[in-house]
């Protein structure tokens, strides 16, 4: 700053430039306007911005302003369009936040059926610690179909509605979450490409049912549209919607990979005579997600509650929808469905990544295990109890493109979710706006000027072509590995650099469980799987999500 500048912001300091300046704005255009009669707009605009900096100076919540009258108003401006600038200026291709321009751009050409082929080869370093790639065949196969099904519901259980499931599906994302417009939007798609569109545990709404797309139907600790006027569990309610024809399957929601271990408010402005229908609430008051359930508090209880909603819903099949936190608990869970001998069809893993919820920034970072973590563990307990075959595994976090899908498979899914990815295809730009009601694409609002902007029709036909354009890249990848079946994709498939001179395949660098090992390490007659099984496995109690006390 030159020397002047210095001496002169001693007596007059600078940063009441803009407020000094806009007072002789005010008195130039006064004295304009009295020799010409104009310059009446400039005593209006210096005015304004006078009696603005008068305004900042007194005001006691932002420092900033008192400091910086006027001026501080940029601040405030920039730091409000801050994330816009970065995204389109400032972030490279490939740098996720959470989602990169790479993958965002990926869903929204294959949601418009427009060309998804890269020329002059990859953008990543394939040098880099981290990189990931699929081992392929010198025989490819050739599969006559992309419809890749699995069967949910023939693991053995009393279920007597078994579901043909696509592999990839729409994951959970509630009514009132989503507008109107988007809900309509995601099950017309859904119907018309054959797949599964999870409503999240806001209940089904009246839009859910208007396409008539497949249902799963998520049950959470409010039990919306199945509950009684105090909030429990009500089995005329639940049973009258369960045996619904549209309604596929049923998953009962202990956590979520956006907020595991956190309840939720929808604020009593926020429910509107539509969302209280879907729900089963009051108009106008507080919609509590308690952080738990009322209708079960040990794994025994919960085992035997799925059972009872098996049996409600005429048969169909149930499972769970979970992120894994303490250890003990899932495995206390896996003692339990040992000792009753009742199985979930299903079980679906939500990674910590997951984040179509708003929640605390603790949480969103710091809560919770992610994906890969979440579904191994899962996997290897199944597999190293001999029962991997009576439970599907489904999962969901940040499942965007056909490698992810099948990096999934190779970890021990059956069958990927996805919901933001589902999300870009109907228009979301990522602005993060999610929670505020001003979503700029009409998909997380219920203001009706705004979900204008989501035109059902058109956003309909992207949900499809993403989904089918997706499992057709997925169809593409197996062929290339010589396999028949997204399912077939194992450990073994998947190579990851370590470091600059060493790779190793998935099945080498991760622990996977051998069939019955788990069993045979509690009898004594094998080392333990891994320390985490040797920890905590003998803690693990089927009647009680606390640990043993040694």
């Amino acid at each position: 700053m030159p020397v002047w500048l210095i001496r002169l912001n001693k007596h007059v300091p600078i940063r009441y430039g803009v407020w000094v300046m806009s007072a002789l704005l005010a008195l130039a255009g006064g004295l304009w306007w009295l020799e010409s009669r104009q310059g009446a707009w400039m005593v209006v605009l210096g005015l304004l911005l006078v009696l603005l900096g008068f305004k900042d100076v007194r005001q006691s919540k932002r420092s900033v302003l008192r400091n910086y009258p006027v001026m501080g108003h940029m601040r405030y401006l920039l730091e409000f369009i801050r994330p816009e600038i970065r995204q389109y200026f400032i972030e490279s291709d490939s740098e996720a936040a959470p989602f990169s321009r790479q993958q965002r751009s990926l869903v929204y050409q294959r949601a418009k059926g427009e060309q998804d082929k890269r020329p002059f080869g990859t953008q990543k370093d394939v040098g880099a610690t981290g990189y990931e790639w699929l081992s392929h065949s010198l025989a490819p196969s050739h599969i006559a179909s992309q419809d890749f099904r699995i069967t949910i519901g023939q693991g053995g259980s009393s279920c007597t509605q078994p579901y043909q499931a696509s592999v990839f599906n729409i994951s959970a994302m509630s009514f009132g979450a989503l507008s109107a417009n988007a809900i309509l939007a995601l099950n017309a798609g859904a119907r018309k490409g054959n797949f599964a569109h999870d409503t999240g545990e806001g209940s089904i709404s009246q839009y859910h049912r208007e396409a008539g797309g497949d249902l799963i139907w998520e049950i959470g600790s409010g039990y919306f549209g199945c509950r009684t006027d105090d909030g429990h569990f009500d089995a005329d309610k639940f049973a009258a919607s369960a045996r619904d024809p549209q309604v596929k399957l049923i998953e009962l929601k202990l956590s979520q990979g956006a907020k595991p271990g956190h309840g939720g408010v929808l604020p009593g402005p926020k429910v509107t005579p539509e969302i209280a229908a879907a729900r089963g609430v009051t108009i106008g008051v507080d919609c509590v997600s308690p952080a738990s359930h009322s209708e079960f508090s040990t794994p025994i209880e919960m085992m035997q509650f799925i059972e009872r909603l098996r049996q409600l819903s005429g048969g169909k099949p149930v499972g769970f929808k979970f992120c894994i936190g303490h250890p003990w608990e899932w495995f206390a869970l896996a003692k339990a469905m040992r000792e009753t001998g009742i199985w979930p069809d299903f079980i679906v893993v939500d990674g910590a990544e997951g984040g179509t919820g708003a929640a605390p920034l603790e949480f969103t970072d710091h809560v919770g295990a992610p994906l890969q973590e979440g579904l191994l563990l899962v996997h290897n307990t199944l597999v190293g109890m001999g029962e991997r075959h009576r439970v599907k595994i489904g999962c969901a976090g940040k499942v965007i493109s056909a490698f992810d899908i099948a990096r999934m498979m190779a970890l021990g899914a059956d069958w990927c979710n996805s919901a933001r990815g589902f999300m870009f295809a109907l228009g979301c730009i990522q602005a993060q706006s999610c929670h505020t009601g001003e979503c700029p694409t009409g998909v997380t609002t219920q203001d009706p000027l705004r979900q204008r902007a989501l035109v059902v029709a058109d956003k309909a036909e992207r949900v499809y072509y993403l989904h089918m354009n997706t499992l057709y890249a997925l169809k593409e990848l197996v062929q290339a590995a010589g396999l028949q079946h997204p399912n077939d994709i194992t450990a073994d498939h998947i190579v990851r650099r370590v470091s600059n001179s060493e790779v190793r395949r998935l099945a080498n660098l991760l622990a996977f469980a051998k069939p019955g090992e788990l069993l045979a390490a509690e009898r004594g007659e094998a080392p333990w799987p891994q320390p985490v099984f040797e920890d905590y496995w003998r803690q693990a109690r089927a009647d009680s999500f606390n640990k043993s006390v040694a």
